[in-house]
């Protein structure tokens, strides 16, 4: 049996303003989200305690470089409650964009097995594994992307019988990392007519916001596909719309300069 955690944010039917920044309000942070699937195995539950989910930036084991994700859920989650594709948020986070050289998973005591005889029994864990479970990332992340860190959990090989009725868990678990998301940026002219923006798929789904007193504007969080953007004021100019723009998962798609003519 596998299971998997992984690290979305996704796009889909989402009409809002929330993903809009200006160029001047960016930080040069990177989006990344936690979540957890699994598939189907050999056990009525699996059922795991996970307290917290960090990251490092640096290539060494030093505790000082260690960034826990602010966003986190933290609980005891039974692995096959998210079979078949199925999953549930864990952590997500806006991180500095730059490398990131490992992963932890940072677990609680109450783990546990439910076999399919209908026993309960303890999943211990090693002491050496009392700070967590690093993982090797190295993965690039731009900035202004949205990623997506896949650690596919091999439960088979990370549950050890003991030979005395007992289990260990000893998580076995290699990482993926991709971009899902890019974004549009650009510029509108005259800065003061500050134009809503809304970002349009083929499926109609749409995201948006508004270009700041300098006339910039960010849209983040938008997946690969062909776009059309229409900016759209309440005075004397005509709205404006853009069609046919592709963005990849992993691009800021840079629209340059748009001039709002008059009506």
């Amino acid at each position: 049996m596998k299971a998997k955690f992984v690290i979305p944010f996704l796009l889909s039917g989402l009409v809002g303003f929330s993903s809009c920044d200006s160029d001047s309000d960016s930080n040069g942070t990177a989006k990344m989200e936690v979540r957890m699937t699994d598939a189907p195995g050999d056990y009525d539950e699996v059922n795991i305690d996970i307290r917290s989910v960090q990251i490092h930036k640096e290539v060494t084991d030093s505790e000082e470089g260690w960034q826990t994700l602010d966003q986190i859920h933290p609980g005891v989650y039974n692995l096959l409650d998210f079979a078949n594709g199925r999953d549930t948020l864990l952590a997500s986070a806006n991180l500095p964009a730059g490398t990131i050289s490992q992963i932890r998973l940072v677990l609680g005591d109450n783990n546990s097995l439910k076999l399919k005889d209908g026993n309960t029994v303890a999943l211990k864990t090693p002491s050496g594994q009392t700070s967590g479970v690093k993982l090797q990332i190295n993965a690039e992340l731009k900035e202004d992307v949205t990623y997506v860190v896949l650690l596919d959990f091999d439960a088979a090989k990370s549950i050890v019988a003991r030979g005395n009725g007992q289990y260990n868990l000893k998580p076995v678990v290699r990482t993926i990392t991709q971009a899902i998301a890019g974004g549009i940026k650009g510029k509108v002219t005259p800065a003061d007519a500050k134009p809503g923006i809304y970002v349009i798929s083929a499926a109609n789904d749409t995201i948006g916001g508004f270009a700041n007193d300098e006339g910039n504007f960010l849209i983040k969080g938008v997946k690969a596909g062909t776009y059309s953007v229409k900016f759209y004021t309440e005075n004397n100019l005509q709205d404006t719309t853009l069609v046919n723009i592709s963005v990849s998962q992993d691009q800021i798609k840079d629209l340059g300069t748009i001039a709002l003519p008059k009506k």
